[in-house]
């Protein structure tokens, strides 16, 4: 009897220590009782997470990455046969406005790339640019909804949703899906959290937002006098009340969904607060993401937490650069070089310190970085003292690095004046259906069962941008 139990016990040691290194397979009944338990995609994939940077407001391609020297011999011209209610301010179109930036060629790649970002122009050969990418709206909420859900009406599960639903978590003790905001009082995008919500899959896949400042998740240290032995009890008569009632409703995700986030949040009040601590990592580290500089300190500390969230096997992290109003986002229809400036100045250098850190460590080849925002901008100017650019869905870049695209390369165009997609088109769905891909999964075969039928992220569209692969 003493042999057979110390046997059973060093078995159990056994277990857990494989299934924390990912090692052991999980029975059907495991899985189906943790929704977060890890699952193989359709196909082998290069990429294990993503960390998306969202610049939110919609940055203008003919001012970053979308060169156009026909628009700077055009500048000040009418736009002959220009649709004046392409954008959002029909009674404010100016004419033909150059890029007031300065341009030069960078890398092995001669990728032209304008003097707002100095720091990511030295790695424009790892990232692989998609330059046709239009969309279906010109305003904001619905724009956000459809780069992040695929729909224009809220209330679908966004991208962070679907991948840890197909893939589930690689980490216990932290969330799959984390979420950062603007910190600087700019508050969230327009939509708030329907961007990063589960939309009809089970709630344990909608992100986990991080509060900006302050202690950046609630309940995160145990309430003051309460014991780990009393809270682990609470948790157990909790889990065993839900089972209970489980077994009566058999087919209820949701309450195994409640049940993981029970035990999520109390195993995150020992491993969070260590995941979020960036004080840990030497001066080197702080300083190659721009911790040591006062503009770029908030969206440094971001992307820092970030490669540390991917470190410690979460599945899925994005990052808002800007927040609710025009200019107080990449939303640029006053004063597009005071706007672009300055939302470029604070995200360049920490976007430059993420790629470098990630390569050096080993990361980026399983790590799949995505830049871009909800669409683009106008190539004619918005009247004003200052003049800025007006909303554009038929035209804005996308850049991706690492996680199994081929960089340096880049796919589609735009046409002479930047103003619509115009070679190799690639709608939101394409670009959905490629991150999928670059995950494992063949995004048709990626689906949901609600209100009697398969629901997926690509709806009934999307292709993969092959040539963007490696």
């Amino acid at each position: 009897m003493l042999r057979r139990a110390g046997g059973g016990a060093g078995l159990l040691a056994l277990a857990g220590l494989l299934r924390e290194s990912g090692l052991l397979v999980p029975s059907a009944h495991a899985a189906s009782a943790n929704p977060l338990t890890p699952r193989a995609p359709h196909f082998p994939a290069r990429a294990k997470s993503v960390i998306w940077l969202f610049m939110n407001g919609g940055p203008s391609q003919v001012d970053t990455w979308d060169y156009k020297p026909e628009l700077i011999r055009s500048h000040g011209k009418e736009f002959a046969g220009f649709d004046r209610q392409t954008g959002f301010f029909a009674d404010s179109v100016g004419p033909l406005m150059k890029s007031p930036f300065e341009w030069a060629r960078h890398g092995q790649s001669g990728t032209w790339v304008s003097d707002l970002f100095p720091h990511m122009a030295r790695h424009v050969d790892k990232m692989a640019f998609i330059h046709s990418c239009h969309t279906e709206s010109n305003n904001h909420s619905p724009a956000l909804f459809m780069i992040n859900t695929g729909s224009t009406r809220m209330g679908s599960p966004c991208v962070g949703s679907w991948a840890t639903y197909g893939l589930g978590s690689e980490s216990r003790n932290l969330p799959s899906f984390v979420v950062m905001s603007d910190p600087l009082d700019r508050g969230l995008p327009k939509g708030q959290a329907s961007n990063w919500g589960a939309g009809f899959l089970p709630s344990v896949y909608q992100g986990t937002w991080l509060r900006p400042k302050g202690e950046p998740i609630d309940n995160l240290r145990p309430p003051a006098g309460m014991t780990d032995d009393a809270q682990r009890a609470q948790l157990d008569l909790l889990a065993r009340l839900n089972r209970q009632a489980s077994v009566a409703s058999a087919q209820d995700n949701e309450l195994s969904a409640r049940i993981e986030s029970f035990e999520l949040a109390y195993r995150m009040q020992a491993a969070a607060p260590e995941a979020f601590d960036i004080d840990r990592e030497p001066a080197n580290v702080r300083k190659l993401y721009g911790l040591d500089q006062d503009h770029c300190r908030h969206f440094a500390a971001q992307c820092l937490t970030a490669r540390r969230m991917v470190e410690r096997g979460v599945r899925f992290v994005q990052i808002y650069s800007g927040g609710m109003d025009n200019q107080r986002s990449w939303d640029g229809h006053e004063d597009i070089v005071g706007n672009h400036r300055g939302f470029a100045r604070e995200t360049d250098q920490p976007i430059a310190g993420l790629l470098a850190d990630l390569e050096q460590r080993g990361l980026l080849d399983e790590t799949l970085v995505v830049w871009g925002g909800e669409f683009g901008r106008l190539p004619v100017s918005q009247k004003g003292a200052n003049p800025g650019r007006d909303h554009n869905p038929h035209a804005f870049t996308y850049w991706l690095a690492g996680g199994g695209t081929r960089g340096g390369t880049h796919h589609g165009a735009t046409d002479e004046l930047g103003h619509k997609a115009s070679v190799d088109k690639v709608s939101v769905n394409d670009l959905h259906a490629t991150l999928l891909h670059l995950l494992g999964f063949d995004h048709e075969r990626l689906t949901y069962f609600h209100n009697g039928r398969n629901f997926r992220l690509t709806d009934v569209a999307g292709e993969v941008v092959k040539s963007v692969l490696a």
